[in-house]
């Protein structure tokens, strides 16, 4: 399950583990302008990990997830 937040300045998106006996801590994701985080409680620790992506990271990231192992450079086309 997940939910989508549209605040002044991000989408916020939660995603809620509901598979399996063992759960996760929700996650969420905050897409600004120029980056996206990404936020999980760590039950161990009781603090929240956080990681931040650039809008470029994010683009490699969403490539990767649809191609086969290797070593991959994005050539971007410079808007005309």
């Amino acid at each position: 399950m997940f939910t989508i937040e549209h605040e002044f300045d991000a989408t916020v998106i939660t995603l809620v583990d509901e598979a399996g006996p063992h759960l996760s801590e929700d996650i969420t994701i905050q897409a600004f302008e120029d980056c996206v985080t990404i936020e999980q409680l760590d039950p161990r620790t009781d603090r929240v990990s956080k990681v931040t992506l650039s809008m470029t990271q994010l683009q490699d990231l969403a490539a990767a997830l649809d191609l086969p192992e290797g070593v991959y450079q994005l050539r971007r086309v410079p808007p005309s």
